[in-house]
C-alpha cells in the first residue's frame, strides 16, 4: 500500500496545518457522506451547488453535518464561476461529484447531461491548470462507462463501451482527467464506482423505489410496483464505504485510477425478492412489468473487480447487496 501524504506543518503554530477540501455536488448522496467523513478527519470542508442560497441540502442535515460545512454557489459548466470559487477557496483537495446523475434521464436530456458532466469536469481541470495550484483532484467516474461486461468483472484495463448519454459523458470526463494528468502532470484521479446505495438515495432511483413500495405494501397499500427488466444484474454496494475509497485515492503519493466495487453481482429480481422478503412479502404478488420503463439501451450485466483497490488502497467493501437491502428496509 502506498504511503499517505505527510502533513504540512504550520511554522507559526507548530501544529499540523488543517487540510481543506472542496466538494462539488455536496448535496447528493455521495457528497453528504464524503463531507461527513472529511469533517470527522478534521478537514475544513467547502461544498458547492449551482445556487447555494436556494438549495436545501437536506442530506447534510439528515446526517448532522450541515452546520460544519461552508456552502458556496458554483456552476461547473461556467468557467468563470468555477475559476472564481477555486481561486477563493484554494483547497488542498477537490472531489468532483457534481453533474446529472440519472442514466434514464440522460436519454431524455442528453445535452444537459453532457454539459453538466463533461464540460463541468473540463472547466475544473482548466481552472487548476490556469491557477497552477498543487490541488489533488478526484473525479467521480462511473461503471456505466464499461457498458455490459458480459459476465466478466471489469477492472482498470477493461475497455469502455458506453451505451447511454450519461455513460458517454462520464467516459469523456474520465479521459479528460487522464489527459490532464499525463499532459500537465496534475494530480488527477478517477474513481470508477459501481452502484452504491444508502438512505440518502433519492426516491427516483430504482433501489429506493423498490424498498419504499415494499414498505408501503406491508403497511396495507394495494398498489402494484411497476418495474422494467428484472433480469439486469448489478454490483451493489454501500455508499458510506465508497466515499472512504475516494478519500484514500487522494492520499496516495501518485495519482491513479481505481475500480471501486464489491465484486459481487445480483439481478434486479434478486434485489426485489430480498426487499419484499424483509417485510414478509412475496414479490411476485405485487410487482408488474412495465415495458414503458425499459431504457432505449440497457446494460444486462455489470460487475467490478476491486482487487487493485484492495492491494493499493487497503480498501474493500464489507457490505453486499443483501446487507444493503436489510439496512434500507429498517423503518
Amino acid at each position: 500500500m502506498a504511503t499517505p501524504l505527510s502533513i504540512t506543518m504550520n511554522k507559526d503554530a507548530a501544529m499540523p496545518a488543517r487540510k481543506s477540501a472542496l466538494i462539488t455536488g455536496i448535496g447528493g448522496q455521495d457528497g453528504a457522506y464524503l463531507a461527513q467523513l472529511l469533517v470527522s478527519k478534521g478537514y475544513k470542508v467547502f461544498g458547492t451547488s449551482r445556487d447555494a442560497s436556494a438549495s436545501r441540502f437536506d442530506s447534510l442535515a439528515r446526517i448532522g453535518v450541515a452546520q460544519q460545512v461552508s456552502l458556496l454557489s458554483m456552476a461547473p459548466h461556467d468557467f468563470k464561476s468555477t475559476l472564481t470559487v477555486i481561486s477563493k477557496v484554494r483547497p488542498d483537495e477537490i472531489y468532483h461529484l457534481a453533474g446529472q446523475t440519472s442514466v434514464g434521464l440522460s436519454f431524455e436530456q442528453p445535452s444537459e447531461t453532457i454539459e453538466s458532466i463533461t464540460i463541468g469536469t473540463l472547466n475544473i481541470l482548466e481552472a487548476l491548470r490556469f491557477l497552477d495550484m498543487p490541488v489533488r483532484f478526484y473525479h467521480a467516474s462511473s461503471s456505466e462507462c464499461f457498458g455490459d461486461t458480459g459476465g466478466v468483472p471489469a477492472d482498470e484495463h477493461t475497455p469502455f463501451n458506453p451505451v447511454s448519454p450519461y455513460a458517454v459523458a462520464k467516459a469523456a470526463s474520465h479521459w479528460l482527467v487522464r489527459n490532464y494528468r499525463e499532459a500537465h502532470k496534475m494530480f488527477a484521479a478517477n474513481g470508477i464506482l459501481f452502484n452504491h446505495e444508502s438512505e440518502l438515495r433519492p426516491a427516483r432511483f430504482v433501489t429506493q423505489k423498490i424498498v419504499q413500495a415494499a414498505y408501503r405494501i406491508s403497511c396495507g397499500s394495494t398498489e402494484k410496483l411497476m418495474l422494467g427488466d428484472l433480469s439486469i444484474s448489478r454490483d451493489w454496494g454501500w455508499a458510506p464505504e465508497y466515499v472512504e475509497a475516494m478519500w484514500r485515492i487522494l492520499q496516495l503519493d501518485y495519482a491513479d485510477d481505481f475500480v471501486i466495487a464489491t465484486g459481487e453481482t445480483n439481478s434486479l429480481e434478486d434485489f426485489v425478492d430480498q426487499s419484499f422478503a424483509c417485510f414478509g412479502l412475496d414479490w411476485t404478488e405485487h410487482v408488474v412489468r412495465d415495458d414503458k420503463l425499459m431504457r432505449p439501451n440497457e446494460i444486462s450485466w455489470s460487475q467490478g473487480d476491486p482487487e487493485k483497490a484492495r492491494k493499493i488502497l487497503g480498501w474493500q467493501a464489507s457490505k453486499r447487496m443483501r446487507d444493503v437491502v436489510k439496512i434500507l428496509s429498517i423503518v
